[in-house]
């Protein structure tokens, strides 16, 4: 999948991702390959973007993603 995490002042990350762990407003959940189409507000926490054996950690105090078609875009603030 390809996620791109964008701040109002510049994109945070841009790359490929197998697992995203998301902190949503009401619970954390996780988007895999060929997740169904969603909105979501996020919250203040970790975003954990895995891709094979590795993983990164982005803090987050809130924001919005969506996912369709394997391209997830998260918005944070």
């Amino acid at each position: 999948m390809k996620v791109e995490i964008i701040s109002p002042d510049k994109q945070i990350y841009s790359g490929e991702a197998t697992l995203v762990s998301l902190p949503g407003t009401k619970g954390s959940f996780e988007i895999e390959q060929n997740h169904a189409a969603i909105i979501s507000t996020l919250e203040k926490g970790k975003i954990k973007i895995k891709n094979g054996d590795k993983e990164e950690f982005y803090e987050i105090s809130g924001g919005l993603v969506e996912c369709r078609k394997n391209q997830i875009n998260i918005l944070v603030n």
